[in-house]
C-alpha cells in the first residue's frame, strides 16, 4: 500500500491519500480522542503523540498536529497507523455514523436554503475537499448564512478570507437574499 501526502493551506494539517475509499458517504470530523471512540482508524491516528484532530473525506484523511511538533517527527507514525488500519480490515467507523445536527432556518426560506446548499455542494465543497477539508451548512437567518468548517479548513489561517472573500461573494452573487457568511463552531 502506498499512501500519498499533500500539504494543505493550513500548516498544522496534512492530507493523507491511501489510494482507496475512506468513507462511502459524507465526512467525519474528530476533534479529540474521546470523539473518536467509534472509529478504529481515528483512534490509531490519535495514538500518535502530537495529533490534535482527524478528519475523513471520501478518499482522504486529514490530520492536524499540535503547534511545536514537526511533521517530520510524526508523519512516519501516522502513515504506519493508516497502513496498519487498512491492512487489518477493520471498519473506518464502527456502527452507524452519527448524523450531524439539523440546520436551522425558517420554512419560508427553504427555496433560498436549497440554492445555498446547491452552490455549496457544486462549487465550494469540491474545492475545499481538494485542500483536505469540508464546509457544512448550519443555518440561514435574516440574510446570514452559518457554515461549519472542518478538517484542514478548521483553524486554517486563510479560513476567514475563504469565507468572506470566496464563499460570501459567491453566494451573494447568485442569491441576492444572502448578505453575510459567518463561521460556527461544532
Amino acid at each position: 500500500m502506498f499512501i500519498q501526502t499533500e500539504s494543505t493551506p493550513n500548516p498544522a494539517t496534512l492530507k493523507f491519500l491511501p489510494g482507496q475509499s475512506v468513507l462511502e458517504t459524507g465526512t467525519a470530523d474528530f476533534a479529540s480522542p474521546e470523539a473518536a471512540q467509534n472509529s478504529p482508524l481515528a483512534q490509531r491516528i490519535f495514538a500518535v503523540d502530537g495529533v490534535t484532530g482527524v478528519f475523513f473525506g471520501s478518499d482522504f484523511v486529514t490530520v492536524t498536529k499540535v503547534d511545536g511538533t514537526e511533521w517530520d517527527h510524526i508523519k512516519p507514525a501516522i502513515l504506519g497507523s493508516i497502513m496498519e488500519h487498512f491492512q487489518s480490515g477493520a471498519p473506518v467507523i464502527a456502527g452507524e455514523q452519527a448524523a450531524s445536527g439539523h440546520a436551522a432556518y425558517d420554512a419560508e426560506d427553504s427555496g433560498i436554503v436549497d440554492q445555498i446548499k446547491e452552490l455549496l455542494d457544486t462549487r465550494v465543497r469540491p474545492a475545499v475537499a481538494q485542500d483536505g477539508g469540508d464546509i457544512t451548512f448550519h443555518g440561514f437567518d435574516r440574510g446570514v448564512v452559518y457554515l461549519h468548517m472542518q478538517g484542514a479548513c478548521a483553524g486554517c489561517p486563510s479560513s476567514t478570507l475563504t469565507l468572506k472573500m470566496g464563499i460570501e461573494n459567491l453566494l451573494r452573487h447568485y442569491i441576492p437574499e444572502v448578505t453575510e457568511v459567518r463561521p460556527v463552531a461544532a
